[in-house]
């Protein structure tokens, strides 16, 4: 089941052996392992990571994993959020990491109603109970405040990731992932969908990042990863049904139908107009830049505001722009 929760990490080890004919390279994962390492795992089953002289291994990890800490004190290499305003966070406290790539173009997170009380723009937002869950609060703050409604017409409800409370008439919206659709299908039909990114709040999700000491010494390296992983994305993008199979002999405890269904969303992230021109993995500098001057505006950086190049780099990109696949 693809989604998880805003802050989420996935963590990568990477170590370089001189003297080895391979590199050992293990992701470690900030939630258990699914879906969302779609093109990894195809990349590993396939041996695109060993052409790439990477010996790849993916970890699952757990809800206590704090990535981000992991790769800064140098114990892993690389790694990977859900949302990209971790990563802006962690650069305002000093921590010296940055984003190098993103896996998924437009963050699926969305705002689910029922026909019967829709919310198809913002303004509709005004005398609804929205329900969602605590690390999703800042973001229902960015919709507001991007479309100038004051916070105090929106009754703010904690809930967890059940859908029950919308079903119930507890709240008149829900939030959750696009790609969570095992999840989403309880709403049925009558569900109607307004993304975050179509309120005018951009962010990525699924995000890689390292150190600026590894983006500096161990460029090749990274090169290499996101090569790979690159080429396992396009792969599940034009063989759904194997990918799936190839998740499965990774992770056997997930449900094939539900991964498939997920799969289609999340494929259509991270293959669309950006990545046909860009290839996978592209992001825009002015889409960081618009996030973190709201971010500011809206008190979240308690130290200081990072700078656009403290938080993200093109350097990798422009080193694999020819080898990651242009597809969308």
């Amino acid at each position: 089941m693809l989604g998880a929760a805003v802050g989420a990490a996935v963590t990568v080890t990477l170590v370089d052996r001189a003297t080895a004919a391979t590199a050992e390279f293990t992701m470690q994962l900030g939630w258990l392992g699914g879906g969302n390492q779609l093109g990894e795992v195809a990349a590993k089953q396939l041996g695109y990571f060993a052409e790439e002289g990477l010996d790849f291994k993916i970890s699952p990890g757990g809800p206590n994993n704090d990535g981000v800490a992991v790769v800064a004190s140098g114990r892993a290499a690389v790694g990977q959020v859900s949302s990209s305003p971790s990563l802006m966070l962690a650069a305002s406290q000093d921590i010296p990491i940055k984003c190098f790539a993103v896996s998924a173009q437009k963050h699926p997170y969305t705002f689910f109603s029922m026909k019967k009380n829709p919310v198809h723009t913002p303004a509709d937002f005004r005398g609804k109970k929205v329900g969602i869950q605590a690390t999703g609060i800042i973001l229902l703050k960015a919709l507001l405040a991007k479309n100038n409604i004051d916070a105090k017409d929106v009754t703010i409800v904690t809930i967890g990731a059940d859908m029950m409370p919308l079903m119930t008439g507890q709240v008149d919206v829900v939030t959750g992932w696009l790609t969570n659709t095992t999840a989403l299908a309880v709403l049925g039909p009558d569900r109607v969908d307004l993304r975050l990114w179509d309120c005018g709040v951009h962010l990525y999700a699924n995000p890689y990042y390292a150190t600026t000491e590894t983006i500096a010494t161990k460029k090749d390296m990274l090169v290499r990863f996101l090569k790979a992983s690159g080429k396992g994305w396009a792969f599940a993008n034009a063989n759904r049904d194997k990918a799936i199979e190839l998740l499965l002999k990774e992770f056997p405890n997930l449900v094939a139908k539900d991964e498939r269904a997920a799969a289609d969303v999340m494929l259509a992230y991270c293959f669309d107009e950006s990545t046909r021109a860009g290839g996978y993995g592209t992001m825009q500098p002015a889409v960081w830049q618009d996030q973190i001057e709201m971010w500011a505006s809206l008190g979240q950086f308690t130290k200081r505001t990072p700078k656009l190049d403290e938080v993200m780099t093109t350097e990798i990109l422009a080193a694999t722009a020819d080898a990651r696949p242009k597809l969308g």
